[in-house]
């Protein structure tokens, strides 16, 4: 993970600093706090400059510091991972492989040929010195952030950074399109005094014809958020990056595509782990189970193997397995997606190092009176028969003296029964299960001092909700449990897994019931096939701003190019079912792969989205909508709040 950013002046008389802040350059620190460096090219007999910062978080081979620059004036900023398509050795770092194959490439086919073929997240931006032109541009799914603002066009001006601050000028920032990766050519721009940005797209293997009409609908929807005095052309060549995932499978079988008029809701007391065990006694459906888990497993391997794990400075040896730390943490709510992914990284981490269980919850006096935490355990075991609750719940919180009772929300409760399964699973592996408590007094201060800014410039209720509960969980900051005590506990993990994805291919949100009772699979399938097209613009950008901002890099197994290639492979009969009650017929496959995995009642929890199940949502506002723009993320004062 790092903080890249790049300013372009078309007038080398600019002072190019101007157009950036301590606030923004204080963001893009956090984000790589292990190395920091800035470059200044000024390229006078054209008039154009353009300045590079890079701030790193060391992962992998030896620390690199950013900008790299060659003999030949190339300059490369590189915010991403290679887990494959391009071979990086145990011991070399991705920014230097990178750089070493783009300047092999000697035509624009060529670099598109060099992106088409990564396999990872990533956001970049290269200077091509001797044709003096820019590229820049994010992954086909926007896993990594990359925010653009254009200045006035007296200025022609263009700022990239990673992550943006707020500002009360009319030039705002805006998240650039997951669409394709664009291209400046400089020395045109610098003799016309006017920014004329060139888009090479996405697009699957296709006709021609359709190629084309494809084009101009990724042009028209870029440009449509541009300001009006920025051109945005498609390359005259109609050159391409060939996506790396096939297009989804939208086959619907006769039968499958009817929906019952039963109401699925009104049957979830049927619900139990032995259901999915019927459903495995189907060898052409256990088969698949199989396939997906070996595919996904491989993906999380990917993940938690892709990192270097520290070594004793004296003995250059590992430290005891007493003395080991995290290295590897997990977003974690004891549901579907986060539990398969702990279970498979127990596979791959060094069977001595701890993996860390990121669960957050959030308290309101409200709330504490008006729901028990015995009432909201009941009302779990009711479903799963989980007996979670916590002895000694009048214990208090050490930051806020607040009982920690009053921190049992669902997610809490969930939380706990999943790591007894981990533990289950793997009882020798140290699973420290962090309860990260959030009172409304600290939600509101941090929302003020940092987060505000990292989920800009998304700006509704649910951008907030989320946002503010993911960077909580990723800070680490809580306790965890050491033989009965409780112990104050900051995760040291560099790597934080999230579940995103899963719900997005696999049907897994209510309103994918709504669609397919209303419109069938025919319907849903178009739904699942939107919700991955906006799924950078979205959550990504957002997510990986949030979790960059304590130094730590997000990976998401379920949006590795493997998994979204095999479960786009399928009809959505052999992904989810929602004749099926909830808890069963969402995500079908992936509760199949979990009963394969071990684990037991978390396999029929329904979903709980975060919001929810950390009691964030309605925390500060009962009357608001998820869809609303929220007015707590927009620039205020401490006496406002």
């Amino acid at each position: 993970m790092c903080g890249i950013c790049c300013v372009v002046t078309l007038c080398s008389k600019h002072v190019i600093h101007h157009f950036l802040n301590e606030d923004l350059l204080c963001c893009l620190r956090r984000r790589g706090p292990d190395s920091s460096k800035q470059l200044i090219k000024t390229v006078s007999d054209l008039s154009y400059k353009c300045l590079f910062y890079g701030h790193v978080l060391h992962l992998r081979g030896p620390v690199t510091p950013q900008p790299v620059e060659d003999a030949n004036s190339n300059v490369f900023l590189w915010n991403g991972e290679i887990f494959g398509g391009v071979h990086v050795g145990n011991l070399e770092n991705d920014t230097e492989v990178m750089f070493r194959h783009l300047a092999l490439c000697s035509s624009e086919a060529d670099i598109l040929s060099l992106f088409s073929s990564l396999r990872g997240p990533w956001s970049f931006v290269y200077y091509q010195a001797s044709r003096h032109t820019l590229w820049f541009g994010r992954d086909y799914f926007g896993r990594r952030s990359l925010l653009w603002r254009f200045s006035d066009e007296a200025d022609s001006t263009l700022c990239l950074a990673s992550v943006s601050v707020q500002s009360e000028s009319g030039n705002q920032w805006q998240e650039v399109p997951a669409s394709g990766i664009f291209k400046i050519d400089l020395k045109a721009c610098a003799a016309t005094k006017s920014l004329s940005l060139t888009l090479f797209p996405w697009k699957y293997s296709c006709t021609e014809k359709a190629a084309v009409e494809g084009f101009i609908n990724v042009l028209d929807q870029v440009s449509k958020d541009l300001p009006n005095h920025i051109r945005l052309v498609m390359n005259e060549s109609e050159l391409f990056l060939t996506a790396p995932v096939i297009p989804l499978n939208k086959t619907i079988s006769g039968a499958s595509g009817e929906c019952p008029d039963t109401d699925s809701s009104n049957i979830t007391h049927v619900v139990s782990v032995e259901t999915l065990q019927g459903f495995l006694a189907e060898e052409h459906r256990r088969k698949l189970v199989h396939e997906f888990t070996d595919v996904l497993n491989e993906a999380v391997k990917r993940r938690v193997l892709s990192l270097v794990r520290g070594k004793d400075e004296n003995t250059r040896e590992l430290p005891s397995t007493s003395s080991r730390k995290a290295y590897v943490g997990v977003l974690f709510s004891g549901g579907i997606d986060s539990m398969v992914i702990a279970a498979l990284a127990d596979k791959h981490v060094p069977s001595g190092e701890p993996i860390d269980l990121l669960n957050v919850a959030f308290m309101a006096k409200e709330q504490a009176k008006q729901k028990s935490p015995t009432k909201i355990c009941a009302s779990l075991q009711v479903q799963l028969d989980l007996v979670c609750h916590r002895e000694g719940c009048q214990d208090l919180d050490a930051k806020s003296a607040v009982p920690l009772s009053c921190f049992d929300v669902p997610d809490r409760i969930t939380g706990r029964a999943g790591l007894k399964e981990l533990e289950a699973i793997n009882p020798s592996r140290t699973w420290n299960f962090v309860e990260i408590n959030v009172t409304l007094e600290e939600l509101k201060k941090m929302r003020q001092e940092c987060i505000h800014h990292l989920i800009y410039p998304l700006d509704t209720v649910l951008d907030d909700s989320i946002g503010c509960a993911i960077w909580f969980a990723s800070r680490g900051e809580g306790f965890i449990s050491n033989q009965g005590q409780l112990k104050p506990y900051k995760s040291p993990a560099k790597v934080v897994l999230s579940g995103i994805g899963a719900d997005e291919q696999l049907a897994g949100y209510s309103r994918h019931r709504v669609c397919f009772k209303k419109y069938g699979l025919e319907g849903l399938n178009k739904e699942l096939e939107i919700e991955l097209g906006r799924i950078s613009s979205r959550n990504l950008g957002r997510d990986d701003r949030i979790i960059a901002d304590h130094g730590k890099e997000a990976r998401f197994p379920f949006l590795d190019e493997d998994v979204v290639s095999f479960l786009s492979s399928l009809p959505i009969s052999e992904k989810a079912d929602l004749t099926l009650p909830r808890g069963v017929g969402e995500k079908l496959i992936l509760r199949l792969a979990a009963k394969e995995l071990g684990l037991a009642a978390s396999t029929i929890l329904p979903k709980r989205a975060v919001q929810f199940g950390s009691r964030i949502a309605k925390l500060e506002s009962s009357r608001e909508k998820a869809a609303d723009i929220c007015s707590r993320l927009k620039l205020l004062s401490v006496e406002e709040l």
